[in-house]
């Protein structure tokens, strides 16, 4: 299934991601395998074991406990989609909260209108098969944002927005990398 192969991944992910995805130039020179930037996204590449992302950072992020605005403290909130030839994983979407999710909870992706929903473990939340991954990439590609609303553990609504300008060219940059 899909989402063990991820769950593996994603420490290593996020810990390669994270450093890169601070802050735009300054990002860019603490990198150490960061191979493209296109628009509002940014491609990896690891060589061993053999894995390529394309990562993006939200655009806007509102945080509502019953139904007010709050501030919260959260960990880097990353939407990615990812080719791990090794493993048989070609275009997987993932995303971080920054937080761990509610036991049992889902998260919501929106493209345009068309709704998806993600599973979730911890931190991390993935769409529940390989079928459903390439659909979302189809609208990602498609699509001119995604917002990704989820809840928390503490039972804090979460809403990010993220840009797809440069997806799809992040998107075939990973995987060419990765064939």
């Amino acid at each position: 299934m899909t989402f063990t192969l991820v769950r593996g991944f994603a420490a290593s992910l996020l810990l390669a991601t994270v450093s890169a995805m601070a802050t735009g130039a300054q990002a860019q020179q603490t990198s150490t395998n960061q191979v493209a930037a296109k628009t509002d996204w940014s491609v990896f590449e690891d060589k061993d074991p053999r894995e390529c992302w394309a990562v993006s950072t939200p655009k806007e992020t509102v945080n509502t406990k019953d139904g007010r605005v709050v501030a919260v403290k959260r960990g880097e909130i990353l939407f990615m989609t990812f080719f791990r030839p090794g493993a048989g994983v070609s275009g997987q979407v993932a995303f971080t909260g920054g937080y761990p999710f509610a036991n049992g909870s889902t998260v919501n992706l929106n493209i345009g209108g068309t709704q998806f929903e993600l599973f979730t473990e911890g931190e991390w939340a993935w769409p529940s098969s390989a079928a459903d991954d390439t659909k979302i990439i189809a609208e990602l590609k498609r699509g001119a944002n995604a917002v990704l609303s989820a809840r928390s553990g503490r039972g804090t609504q979460t809403k990010d927005s993220f840009s797809l300008s440069g997806y799809t060219a992040a998107v075939d940059e990973a995987s060419k990398r990765c064939k």
